[in-house]
């Protein structure tokens, strides 16, 4: 009986081993933290602690600086770069620049609400989003404004790890901008061993002025090119654009027939779609000096987007 017992204790060992190991061999990960056993006091969240779950349907009370979601939304990382995206009226997307290849985001924002702004070990949140877009995200773009996402019925947001890629799901129900509402759904999926996020999106009604972009930042260079079969093209920025301050570059793949118009608004470099009901998918990403083996001049970074959208002239898909 002792025997049986030592036996299934060593199996069960070997499980839990065999289990952390394959999380620290992860290559993707994806997480949504929020407080619990705290209470809100007004549009504030005060007390309680973080606990990470699959599935989030947003707190009616919620806006930017709740302080009842880590790092104010979900993220999701490769081992190159890591993203977040706030779950609230802004609907920005920022940048974790990683100086290891580890997975670093059940770390991020455990010792204090905004510690990961100061640079430590693993890196940092290196984009300064302020008013604009961030880099990927959705937002509406009319009569020269954009609208955000101040008037959502409910969100709920759900994250996904799978053996070879991590994502996270939002839909937005009762999104109301202009005088149109819809639902809207936004699919981030991130692949070992690469910089860039696959934002697949979709609209229950289509309307104009749906759009996506990169934020302004100052001492950049605007990139652009279209894939030999013009079927694709990117919109991209590169120079000293971080927090720190150094190099970071930062890039949308589009699809040529998928797009409207570009604008030069005010705070961004905006991509705006043409109305449709039918899923659209296109890719971005950072680039950062500082990350493992990183990219460190504008030169290999053209020249790292190149073989991105030649990949893409050749396959429609990274």
């Amino acid at each position: 009986m002792k025997t049986v017992k030592i036996i299934a204790c060593l199996t069960l060992l070997g499980v839990l081993n065999s289990q952390a190991q394959k999380k620290n061999d992860a290559k993707t990960y994806a997480e949504i933290s929020v407080k619990e056993g705290g209470k809100w006091e007004g549009r504030k969240y005060i007390g309680g602690t973080f606990k990470n779950v699959e599935k989030l349907k947003l707190a009616p009370e919620h806006t930017d600086h709740s302080f009842d979601i880590r790092y104010e939304g979900p993220g999701w990382e490769s081992n190159k770069i890591g993203y977040r995206l706030y779950l609230d009226w802004r609907n920005a997307i920022d940048i974790f620049g990683k100086k290891t290849e580890a997975i670093i985001l059940p770390q991020v924002g455990q010792d204090g609400f905004d510690s990961y702004h100061e640079m430590s070990d693993w890196g940092s949140d290196i984009l300064k989003a302020g008013k604009g877009i961030g880099i990927g995200s959705i937002d509406r773009y009319l009569n020269k404004e954009r609208l955000h996402f101040y008037e959502v019925d409910s969100t709920i947001a759900k994250v996904e790890n799978k053996a070879k890629s991590s994502g996270v799901k939002i839909n937005y129900y009762g999104w109301k901008s202009a005088s149109d509402k819809i639902d809207f759904t936004s699919e981030l999926t991130i692949n070992p061993d690469q910089r860039y996020t696959k934002h697949t999106i979709q609209a229950s009604q289509a309307i104009a002025g749906i759009c996506t972009g990169i934020v302004k930042q100052k001492n950049t260079e605007v990139l652009k090119k279209v894939s030999r079969n013009k079927k694709w093209a990117y919109l991209a920025t590169y120079g000293a654009q971080t927090l720190v301050p150094d190099k970071l570059g930062m890039a949308i793949f589009y699809e040529i027939k998928t797009i409207e118009s570009e604008v030069d608004a005010e705070f961004d470099h905006l991509l705006i779609f043409k109305p449709t009901t039918k899923p659209t998918s296109f890719y971005f990403l950072g680039a950062w000096e500082q990350e493992v083996n990183g990219i460190k001049s504008k030169e290999n970074f053209v020249k790292y987007l190149d073989e991105k959208l030649a990949l893409l002239n050749k396959k429609r898909k990274m």
